[in-house]
Order: structure tokens, then C-alpha cells, then sequence
């Protein structure tokens, strides 16, 4: 182990002693590492390196029963219990989907590029990270799972070198927001209203170049409206009394998650938001929103509204909208529930 990794080891182990409820992406945030290294400080106590094809990793999970998936960002936590099934990719392989009710992913294989069998106080779980060294999603074990299919995973996948060293490297900057002068504003509005799918909204912000909360500024007039950093809290609190099912996005740069179902169990604690439900958790961190927007995009399905929160970086810190699939029209409940609370 080299010296540098030794430092962030001993370093890692004071501060864990320090402060034992910190959360490990706090601390490597607090040392200016990645959260990756400080796993791999764990290799050959408390984590296993893995070695592999991840997609195929991935496909071997619905061995192991129902899990928690989990998916976050450094303002939200999505959790999400269940089985996964309906694994596929495409993209060249590096595009992926988990497709099941309970277990629903977007998969960017591009940025896996470490992963770790983790046992934290008998915690099982499995997790992989980008090149910078930050997680992109993270399996647990629940009491559901299969203990030994999981073990078997592990030792098929364990890397012949268990190595403490990790290097990671940090992403490029990205650009500068282009200034609105600079933007064929009319043609991108013309793009907006034609469009047939939601998800041309972001080949429709790569041609014109625009962040995307600059999109959403430029945006034609009726489709979106700048709303309280509140609203979020408000709109959940009625989607729990009416019972409106919801879908609720959160994404890391190598995977989007997704929960689609009602919501009960409500709690603030602090500056965090929650949703504590037998098989769906979310604690979004509330004096993180910098800025929060309903937004209409047309479909061939008629208008799709959601509401969509940002940080102070322009980052999307979580998405939610009606529960809807391609060719249903969105709930009339989830319309008129953002019409009451947001007033658009």
C-alpha cells in the first residue's frame, strides 16, 4: 500500500472515531477524496474488490432476491426494495435498463469503473463507483435476500489482486452557460412544442447547447413556471393524503432510479425531507434547492408536467411527475394535484 493511501486510510480511521454518525460520502468530500478510496481502505477487512464485467454483474443480481437498491446524489437518497428483473442493455452495451415495477433503472456503463462487496457491521451490500471515485449505485441485502446466492457473486467476481490502492480522476469542468444572446431562442421553442417524447429533451438542450436550467428559462411561454423551493414537501404531502401515485427520479452519472407508486410515511427531521415506506425511502436534503420549476413538454400522449429541482450548481437534484407509462395520458389527479398546490 502506498504512502499516499496509507495517509487517507489513517486520516479515514480518526475521523470515523471522530464522528461516528458521519456518512462516508461526507467524510471523502471533508478529505477531498473519493468515496471509492476510502472503501478500498476496507480491502481485505470489511470489503472485497470486484473484478468484471459489470452489465453481467448486474444481470446475476436477481439471484439474491429482493434487495434495496440505492442511488443517490449529494442532496437526495433514493431507496427502493425489490427484485431485478427485465436486465437488458443496448447503446453498444453501455446503455442498460432494469425494468420491473419495484426495480427501475437507467444504466450509463460508462462511468462504472470500480465496485466492492462492503460488509458494514454485517451489512451486506454491493457498490460501484465512476472514475472520480464517487458511487453511482449501491445494492443491499435486505432480510428477503438470498445470503448464499450472494456470497456465491462475491467469490466468482473477487478480484485475483485485493489491492488497498485506488486511483481515481476527476471529470473535466464543465462548460460555461452560453449566454441567451447566443441561442436561437424561437427555433429551440419551435423544438419544444414539436416535440413526441419527453425524452427528446435532451438531444433538443444538446442542439442548442444549453444548461438545463437555462432550457427551462428559455422555455415557451405557458410551459414552465419558477416556483417556491418549498413546493416539493407540499406537493409529496398531498400526493400522500390523495393517494396520487408519483414517479420520483434521482440520478447519479451512472444510473437513474426510479420509484412509481403512492407515498404515506412523511417525516422532516432537520433540513431533510423524508419518505419512510415499507419498500420506498427518499431524504432529500431541503436548504440544498436553489431552485425548483413545474415544467410542460408535449407527447404524443398529450402534455407530460413535472416538477424538477435544482443546486446551487444547476445540478437536477430529483424529478418527479404522475405515474404514467408511453401511450397512457398523464393521471388527471397528478394535473390537478400540481394545479392546486402550484397553481400551473
Amino acid at each position: 500500500m502506498d504512502t499516499l493511501n496509507l495517509d487517507i486510510k489513517e486520516q479515514y480511521s480518526r475521523i470515523k472515531a471522530e464522528q461516528p454518525k458521519s456518512r462516508i460520502r461526507d467524510i471523502a468530500r471533508t478529505m477531498g477524496v473519493g468515496e471509492a478510496q476510502l472503501v478500498a481502505t476496507g480491502v481485505g477487512e470489511t470489503a472485497v474488490r470486484l473484478e468484471g464485467d459489470f452489465r453481467e454483474m448486474i444481470k446475476e443480481i436477481q439471484s439474491m432476491g429482493k434487495v434495496m437498491a440505492l442511488t443517490r446524489n449529494n442532496n437526495v437518497v433514493h431507496e427502493r426494495k425489490g427484485v431485478y428483473h427485465n436486465v437488458s442493455f443496448e447503446g453498444g452495451g453501455m446503455v442498460g435498463l432494469v425494468l420491473d415495477p419495484d426495480i427501475d433503472l437507467r444504466l450509463f456503463m460508462m462511468h462504472w469503473k470500480s465496485g466492492f462487496a462492503v460488509n458494514e457491521n454485517d451489512r451486506n451490500s454491493l457498490q460501484f463507483f465512476d472514475k472520480s471515485g464517487d458511487a453511482v449505485h449501491k445494492i443491499y441485502l435486505t432480510g428477503d435476500s438470498d445470503l448464499e446466492a450472494y456470497q456465491r457473486f462475491v467469490e466468482k467476481y473477487k478480484a485475483p489482486e485485493q489491492s488497498q490502492d485506488l486511483t481515481v480522476s476527476a471529470y473535466e469542468a464543465e462548460r460555461p452557460e452560453l449566454p441567451d444572446t447566443d441561442i436561437d431562442v424561437a427555433s429551440f421553442r419551435e423544438g419544444w412544442l414539436g416535440m413526441q417524447d419527453t425524452h427528446e429533451f435532451f438531444g433538443l438542450m444538446g442542439k442548442y447547447q444549453l444548461k438545463r436550467t437555462q432550457a427551462l428559462r428559455l422555455a415557451p411561454e405557458g410551459h414552465v413556471k419558477q416556483v417556491p423551493n418549498d413546493i416539493a414537501r407540499r406537493i409529496l404531502e398531498a400526493a400522500a393524503e390523495r393517494q396520487v401515485p408519483v414517479m420520483v427520479f434521482v440520478g447519479s452519472r451512472g444510473c437513474i432510479q426510479i420509484h412509481t407508486g403512492t407515498v404515506t410515511n412523511l417525516l422532516e427531521t432537520g433540513p431533510w425531507f423524508n419518505v419512510l415506506d415499507p419498500d420506498f425511502n427518499l431524504h432529500l436534503r431541503q436548504d440544498a434547492i436553489v431552485s425548483s420549476y413545474v415544467v410542460k413538454k408535449p407527447s404524443v400522449d398529450g402534455i407530460v408536467t413535472s416538477l424538477e429541482l435544482f443546486d446551487e450548481k444547476g445540478e437536477m437534484i430529483v424529478q418527479f411527475f404522475g405515474k404514467r407509462k408511453p401511450g397512457i395520458p398523464e393521471l388527471e389527479s397528478w394535473r390537478a394535484l400540481v394545479q392546486d398546490v402550484a397553481d400551473f
